[in-house]
């Protein structure tokens, strides 16, 4: 393995091995202290811009999945095994890189898929010592630089910063896509009840909010992220998650605005609560490191319940600036932040965290039940 380094933006240096790509990158530099789920999450569109730092030491011990397995059905165009056709993370960090694998629906090791896709990683690096400076000075860019690889970004101001970027323009599809049910007979719902079509605004979609949803009998309508989806016929809205800052899609919040003067139903995940949110007229923050997990304790305003959700975001919905006819739906137990909305009166609901939840718990996937429900 060459020899390569993490450089943060505070110059802060990490010595590493390399084992992905030979090649040097620069990116916004988050970690996640989920145990599995690499797969997944690197191929979440929500990290695109973003060099993944793993918490959890051991990584690649159980190799890479096929995008598709053996079988084939209707929504044969989705990945089976991934959220998405590609990596976005920039890059992946870890401390101790398992070269041997094991799993019975492995194709290839982790190192492998990163270089034929091009991803830079390292291993070696003290990833708890990482996450610490990253918790006290909150997240900041970094770039990668692997010995005898000549380097496009210099220093950190050459780098393009995180927050000034429409990532979901760049991970949003660019045309319509349909994805129907098998047939309305799905055993998650009625066979007395007609199919319903549902509009997904696709800021970074993750596949298994698709499949959470078709497995349901919905017809869902995939647009992107800047399409005005009011001139369809429709029986609800969903925003789906995706990456950057809320601010970066003033298109979408104006549609969604445009929306709300209807009483169809909306669900949001993510960036789609985030979006709901300001769309409703209330206002969104950057966290100081985020939420990156698979075990986060998030309750239900207004109950005993709580729920260990997977999450993925780094803004969050600023509660107090809601208005009178929005509540809050969850709050992070951690720290108080918000983790969903609704309205008081319209079938209008949203949530941070994950419900999907691939890779994680799947204590929320009730919630699409809701929604399919809200649909009548």
């Amino acid at each position: 393995m060459t020899e390569a380094k993490l450089i943060l933006e505070d110059g802060t240096v990490f010595m590493g091995r390399s084992f992905g790509y030979v090649g040097n990158t620069a990116g916004e530099v988050v970690f996640n202290t989920a145990m599995t789920g690499y797969p997944e999450s690197l191929t979440d569109p929500s990290y695109a811009g973003q060099i993944l730092v793993t918490t959890f030491p051991l990584i690649g011990n159980y190799g890479v999945p096929p995008i598709r397995g053996e079988k084939t059905d209707q929504s044969a165009c989705l990945p089976d095994f991934w959220e998405s056709d590609r990596i976005h993370a920039k890059a992946l960090i870890v401390a101790d890189y398992s070269e041997t694998y094991s799993h019975w629906n492995a194709k290839e090791s982790l190192a492998s898929w990163l270089q034929r896709e091009k991803i830079p990683a390292i291993t070696g690096i003290d990833t708890r010592r990482l996450t610490k400076v990253l918790r006290e000075h909150g997240v900041m860019m970094g770039r990668i630089e692997v010995r005898g690889e000549r380097s496009e970004v210099r220093d950190m101001t050459e780098a393009e910063d995180y927050g000034s970027v429409n990532w979901v323009e760049k991970v949003s599809c660019k045309e319509i896509i349909t994805y129907k049910p098998e047939s309305n007979l799905s055993p998650l719902t009625s066979h007395h009840s007609p199919l319903k079509k549902v509009v997904l605004v696709d800021c970074g979609v993750k596949a298994n909010i698709i499949r959470c949803l078709i497995k349901r009998g919905i017809e869902v309508v995939r647009v992107p992220w800047d399409y005005d989806f009011n001139q369809l016929e429709f029986d609800g809205l969903f925003l789906a998650n995706g990456p950057g800052d809320p601010e970066r899609c003033e298109k979408t919040v104006a549609n969604i605005r445009t929306f709300l003067k209807s009483d169809k139903p909306c669900m949001g995940i993510c960036l789609g609560n985030q979006l709901l949110a300001k769309a409703a007229g209330a206002k969104t923050y950057k966290l100081k490191y985020g939420h990156r997990s698979h075990n986060q304790p998030v309750q239900r305003v207004g109950t005993t319940q709580c729920f260990i959700t997977s999450q993925n975001h780094g803004y969050a919905v600023d509660s107090s600036t809601l208005p009178e006819d929005w509540e809050p739906l969850f709050v992070n137990m951690n720290d108080g932040s918000n983790e969903g909305i609704r309205h008081k009166s319209k079938p209008w609901m949203s949530a941070q965290f994950h419900p999907e939840a691939c890779s994680g718990p799947v204590d929320t996937e009730f919630l699409f039940d809701e929604f399919v429900k809200m649909l009548g």
